[in-house]
């Protein structure tokens, strides 16, 4: 089979593992990271050009989670669109949502570092247990949304983040040497929070590309079909489309 994948950066390393092991042709787009900062209207626009102008495939694989909404409305065309059940990508790099929600549940007010998002996504702004947290500045808050929206954001961002005591690095297996967990090791400190290691699973990744998609953990989405967010366990839906 022959597959289009799309991704983003900060799971660079992750994706290519998974490609190289799988039986199948993929091949691979991967996107900056600074598609995130165009919320998820903006994200989505652009997505759906990539989605728009992928060559004929057996499916496009997207190499993303719900992500802010920004897969929110994806449209399938002449092939099927997949995606992981998720609402981040901790999620894909702990290998499901129910572990990354128990890790959560037990670590209150932890923030993710992992190889990508130390060496592509220091200045992206993290999903957190499916709160949108956001790193700008209170003016660049205001000039974007106006004076009273603004500062309501900047607030609970600021509040939100302010809860932050722990920072855990996932291992994944990948890495080269201890460079990346002595990083992440290196800014827990700065910040004064405590620093965890947690083992990755890379699961969904490899079940992604080998065409693997049991429906409890991706969506499978038809020509004519969108993508929709679900606000509800399964986390995304296919809407429209046949069946």
């Amino acid at each position: 089979m022959r597959f289009e994948l799309i991704s983003c950066e900060v799971l660079f390393r992750e994706m290519c593992d998974a490609v190289a092991r799988s039986p199948h042709q993929v091949n691979v787009r991967f996107l900056s990271k600074g598609l995130h900062d165009l919320g998820g209207v903006g994200m989505r626009r652009q997505l759906q050009e990539c989605v728009d102008d992928a060559p004929d495939c057996d499916a496009v694989l997207l190499g993303y989670a719900l992500c802010g909404n920004g897969l929110h409305g994806l449209q399938a065309r002449r092939a099927p669109l997949v995606m992981p059940r998720a609402h981040d990508c901790i999620a894909l790099l702990m290998g499901s949502r129910e572990a990354y929600a128990a890790y959560f549940e037990s670590n209150p007010g932890t923030y993710f570092r992992s190889t990508g998002w130390l060496e592509r996504g220091k200045t992206l702004q993290q999903l957190v247990s499916g709160a949108h947290v956001g790193s700008e500045s209170l003016p660049a808050l205001i000039e974007r949304y106006g004076e009273e929206n603004g500062r309501y954001l900047y607030e609970e961002f600021t509040r939100y983040r302010q809860q932050y005591q722990q920072l855990t690095y996932i291992e994944t297996g990948l890495e080269p040497n201890r460079g990346f967990e002595e990083q992440a090791q290196a800014e827990a400190g700065e910040r004064g929070w405590r620093f965890s290691k947690v083992a990755g699973d890379l699961r969904l990744f490899r079940q992604l590309v080998n065409g693997d998609w049991p429906g409890e953990d991706f969506l499978i989405v038809p020509p004519g079909g969108r993508i929709s967010a679900s606000y509800g366990p399964d986390i995304v839906r296919q809407e429209g489309g046949s069946s």
